[in-house]
């Protein structure tokens, strides 16, 4: 009889196992799951992409519709005073300025460097004066970086300067070469101080070399 016994509570015992087993799945999946949802809520898992947070300050292109409105918007210009261009809201958001900017959609705009900046140029050749001017196709937000920062703008302009050959910038691929270096140049120091550059190209408005 006590065979009997045996045989007929093992059954029992190993039933409160399975038992204890599927409560303890069940937690975990329950935990698992919220766990789970709550990731997939933060954007963490699901392939859900987690929203960044758009800074104010990084400049944005302006598209060439909304050029007249965005001047109208600010009150139409900086002012009788003020050489530079009008005042000019962008709505498109970029990574950053090294994006490829399409010409034919995106309204360009032109900045005057006020004084002019004469430098001597390499090799006791002489001394150059010019006057620029930055084009951008973004928004205001960089001309007002290029005012807040001209002083370390103009000291890198002088140190380009100082690097040229007269024989060299009489000829219109001299001129050019000039124009990219200093495109770079002012751009290095937008970024450094500010975090975007933004300017597109220089132009000459004049350019003596004696």
């Amino acid at each position: 009889m006590s065979d009997d016994k045996d045989i007929g509570a093992a059954p029992k015992k190993k039933g409160g196992k399975g038992k204890l087993l599927i409560f303890g799945l069940a937690g975990l999946l329950l935990i698992g799951g919220g766990v789970g949802a709550g990731f997939y809520a933060s954007g963490m898992v699901g392939g859900g992409a987690e929203k960044v947070k758009e800074d104010p300050h990084r400049p944005k292109l302006v598209l060439r519709s909304e050029t007249e409105e965005a001047a109208a918007g600010e009150g139409g210009g900086h002012g009788a005073a003020d050489k530079g261009p009008p005042r000019r809201t962008g709505t498109v958001a970029v990574k950053s300025d090294d994006v490829k900017v399409d010409a034919h959609k995106y309204e360009i705009a032109y900045f005057p460097i006020d004084s002019a900046i004469t430098a001597n140029l390499a090799d006791g050749g002489g001394f150059a004066q010019l006057s620029l001017s930055l084009a951008t196709y973004y928004d205001s937000r960089v001309t007002d970086n290029v005012t807040r920062q001209m002083v370390p703008i103009r000291s890198a302009i002088l140190m380009v300067m100082s690097d040229q050959h007269a024989a060299i910038l009489a000829t219109p691929e001299g001129k050019q070469m000039l124009q990219r270096q200093l495109t770079k140049s002012i751009n290095q120091v937008l970024r450094e101080k500010e975090g975007f550059g933004g300017i597109d190209n220089v132009y000459f408005n004049t350019l003596v070399v004696q």
